[in-house]
């Protein structure tokens, strides 16, 4: 199998969330360090316009979102799994719940006026401004909390937590799952990015016990790599049969009335509006491939999960 590419950013809370996932499985990996803030032409030349972080390439397979990367590593690595019995269907719901409602009560709390004055502390004022531009953009049309209603969300999410470990190590049992992973990167960006603003988690020692039990799993075998290389194992690779590779699921379920083949555009439900536009090769009950060809990148296939995103018949020039 080709080599797993992760383009990521070092202060990505979703990708520490796919970084921990790979030390937990002990997989290698490449490591392609992207911008934070747009302009981002190599990102696009793999994805098409997507352009949150992170995404994963295995030679021309372009993996968008978390959600989906996670069940890539799973079927990947299946031990230890992310996904235990029997409550992965509790752990998967869990998770959609930690990398939403969490995620962005505890990004609202991080980014209020203190967090994001100590986050920007020492550089140029425009860096401040260019990444409130960039996420003001990112983030069209959604209703965001006030870091005061933020902050009481987060305090109730946090004794939620807390409540969870009282007998066990983890959130679900004794060891991780997917639940694990997806409510431990907003916090790790609240301890480590904005610290300032940590004291918040001094409330629930348990999850802080928690916190550094996750933290201990470490990040797998990675290798640094840049993009340049990245897109030109894409240009040299062919994309993966539907059906085959890393995403076995090929069973077209139609939803929308729009066949395979047709010219069609992927958005993302809310934050990162940014469409990719291909042809439609696969439309199963957990995800969508489109085939796009870039002239730098070659033919590539990029795939979304079904959940978070909205699929639509390409307007006719």
């Amino acid at each position: 199998m080709a080599d797993l590419i992760l383009h990521h950013y070092p202060n990505s809370p979703f990708s520490e969330k796919i970084r921990l996932i790979m030390g937990y499985k002990q997989l290698a990996w490449k490591s392609v360090v992207i911008p934070a803030l747009m302009p981002k032409p190599d990102v696009v030349a793999l994805t098409g316009g997507y352009r949150k972080t992170p995404f994963m390439q295995v030679g021309a397979d372009i993996f968008c979102d978390s959600a989906l990367i996670s069940d890539v590593l799973e079927h990947l690595q299946p031990t230890p799994s992310i996904y235990p019995e029997p409550g992965k269907g509790l752990a998967r719901t869990l998770a959609q719940w930690a990398d939403s409602t969490l995620f962005w009560a505890a990004m609202a709390h991080n980014l209020g006026p203190k967090g994001a004055t100590h986050m920007f502390a020492g550089g140029p004022p425009e860096a401040a401004q260019a990444f409130g531009e960039d996420r003001k953009a990112m983030s069209a049309g959604m209703v965001r909390l006030r870091p005061a209603d933020a902050a009481a969300a987060y305090k109730s999410y946090l004794r939620r937590l807390s409540d969870m470990l009282d007998d066990q190590p983890f959130l679900l049992g004794q060891v991780p799952c997917i639940a694990d992973f997806s409510a431990y990167h907003p916090l790790w960006f609240t301890r480590v990015r904005t610290p300032v603003v940590a004291d918040i988690l001094q409330l629930t020692p348990a999850v802080l016990d928690w916190m550094d039990r996750m933290h201990a799993i470490g990040q797998g075998n990675m290798e640094k790599f840049d993009s340049a290389r990245a897109i030109a194992v894409a240009a040299a690779a062919e994309p993966a049969q539907v059906g085959h590779g890393l995403l076995l699921d090929s069973t077209f379920q139609d939803e929308h009335g729009i066949p395979l083949g047709s010219q069609v555009s992927i958005t993302a439900e809310s934050f990162g509006p940014e469409p990719t536009e291909g042809e439609l090769t696969a439309a199963t009950r957990t995800h969508y491939t489109l085939s796009r060809t870039d002239e730098r990148a070659g033919t590539v296939h990029v795939h979304f999960p079904r959940i978070g995103y909205v699929l639509r018949a390409a307007t006719p020039a």
